[in-house]
């Protein structure tokens, strides 16, 4: 079952958008590397797993102290990164698109649009 209906997708998803963006905007004050013990995410997860899918406001409180503090910012001006990663607003876009369209593109026929528009194109020329 889904746990999210559409307009509730909607609301929670410029939720989300949200909080990229202010972490975009806000990553110069974050630490680069994390500062937590390796398991620290335990004291997060229950012991055994939810019989109900939990409401999204919990999930969505849990990020910054159990995701966002654990992870390494490659981005960060003070993380002298081992090779670059590419990342932009517009890649990000087309990440909500793809994800939503849910197409696995495996052949021709699932994504037609994309290998006529963006693979055929780079592969002849």
């Amino acid at each position: 079952r889904f746990i999210m209906n559409s307009e509730e997708f909607r609301i929670h998803g410029k939720e989300m958008v949200d909080f990229v963006a202010d972490f975009w905007d806000g990553l110069r004050q974050r630490q680069p590397l994390p500062d937590v013990k390796p398991g620290y995410i335990s004291e997060f997860v229950p012991k055994h797993p939810p019989t109900e899918p939990e409401e999204w406001e919990t999930i969505f409180k849990d990020l910054e102290p159990a995701v966002m503090r654990g992870n390494t910012y490659w981005h960060h001006p003070h993380f002298f990164a081992y090779f670059p990663t590419a990342c932009s607003y517009p890649a990000i876009m087309a990440d909500i698109l793809s994800g939503g369209l849910a197409g696995i593109g495996f052949t021709w026929v699932i994504l037609n649009s994309v290998l006529r528009g963006i693979l055929l194109p780079m592969i002849t020329t």
